[in-house]
């Protein structure tokens, strides 16, 4: 959906787009949210183009959207789950298979990345002999008594500093204690697989990458030297960035490093795992609401829009997200503020838009909103969340 601009390589919607989005809007009603399955494909084929050797595993929370699986499933995606539902959304697209070959699916394109799962989880996982993570002792009980054909691969504590989201302080076992851990588990008769991290979301530091491949590495030689056990899988985990600004550095640039670090740190047959979410949907994805009241605040424009951060730009509040709100009108702009349509102060979608005088029933869009966005819409005050179009199909 949204093209590159060549000054510095921001996605924006063309005029074209723009266009589509207000036919969109009037033939659907607003707030609309309108996915373009086919950037969702450029996206993935970018992924592979960049980094070959790797193998992506599309985090499903980042949006769940049935028909995005359907698109990436037949691309040839495979899916990282953090929850029974997502486990089963991705599951029903396989719906069809004889049950062995679900089965062999499972174990091979599926990884539950959740390093907590409960007990009634574990159970109805353990038949697909599942992949999944851990990061603790107490969860290594909990996998040997209810889901032993489980094959395991354990989350380390990497650096997340320069991530829009951080993620080490909740998730993640330190390196130090990696290789005892690992241990517990082969005597407790499970099989590790391998190592997996997450830099953080959103990670432009990319040294974040380079220090966590090379704490695997070390991990993995220590498990061969003092355990004498072969560890297969390396699961990068996710944090890939979007452009969505001018200051973030190209994909390319990232891959370039991971590529050259994989190469000298990992033996070819090691199986190089990625978790990109946000990579794949973000930039896929626009809002369109429209103005259903103003006013004026301290010689402030003020706009309410029927979008708000209860629904669409949830993802300004949880992903710590920042989505210039734009209007489609032409004219002098100046600052305002965008409300959203709850009785509630927080639905504050932003106290600084540049913006032409508006007028009720006047739209306006977000772009690169595919994120942890429309996934986390409640039905707060009663408003459903925006409507979900489809195109490209």
């Amino acid at each position: 959906m949204n093209e590159k601009n060549g000054k510095n390589n921001e996605c924006v919607l063309s005029e074209e787009e723009k266009a589509l989005m207000q036919k969109l809007a009037a033939e659907h009603g607003t707030p609309i949210f309108v996915i373009d399955h086919e950037k969702i494909r450029q996206n993935y084929r970018e992924f592979e183009e960049h980094l070959p050797r790797v193998q992506a595993y599309y985090a499903v929370k980042a949006n769940s959207n049935p028909e995005i699986i359907k698109t990436l499933y037949n691309i040839g995606a495979r899916f990282d789950v953090a929850s029974m539902p997502e486990f089963m959304l991705v599951h029903e697209n396989i719906k069809n298979l004889p049950d062995k070959e679900r089965q062999d699916w499972i174990w091979d394109k599926i990884i539950y990345a959740n390093t907590i799962k409960p007990v009634e989880t574990l159970e109805a996982l353990d038949k697909y002999k599942p992949l999944v993570t851990f990061d603790n002792t107490e969860e290594l009980k909990k996998i040997k008594k209810h889901a032993p054909n489980a094959g395991l691969v354990l989350r380390i504590r990497v650096p997340n500093t320069g991530s829009m989201v951080e993620l080490s302080s909740k998730f993640g076992a330190s390196p130090g204690e990696a290789v005892d851990l690992i241990d517990e588990a082969f005597k407790m008769d499970l099989v590790v697989e391998g190592l997996s991290f997450h830099v953080g979301s959103q990670c432009t530091n990319f040294n974040n990458y380079i220090q966590a491949l090379q704490l695997s590495s070390n991990i993995i030689k220590e498990v061969a030297s003092r355990l004498d056990k072969k560890l297969i899988i390396v699961d990068i985990g996710g944090g890939f960035p979007v452009k969505y600004d001018k200051k973030v550095k190209e994909f390319k640039v990232l891959a370039k490093k991971l590529n050259s670090e994989i190469a000298r740190l990992f033996p070819a047959d090691m199986h190089i795992l990625a978790e990109p979410g946000r990579f794949m949907v973000a930039d896929a994805c626009t809002v369109v609401a429209k103005v259903i009241g103003k006013a004026v605040r301290d010689d402030k424009p003020c706009y309410f829009i029927n979008d708000g951060v209860y629904h669409t730009f949830s993802g300004q509040i949880f992903d710590h997200c920042n989505y210039p709100v734009k209007a489609f009108k032409e004219g002098d702009k100046q600052i305002s503020a965008v409300f959203g349509p709850t009785c509630d102060a927080l639905d504050t979608i932003t106290l600084s838009a540049e913006l032409p005088e508006l007028d009720l029933h006047d739209l306006v869009y977000a772009e690169n909103i595919g994120a942890y966005s429309h996934a986390s819409s409640t039905y707060f005050n009663g408003f459903p969340p925006a409507k979900i179009i489809h195109i490209n199909q």
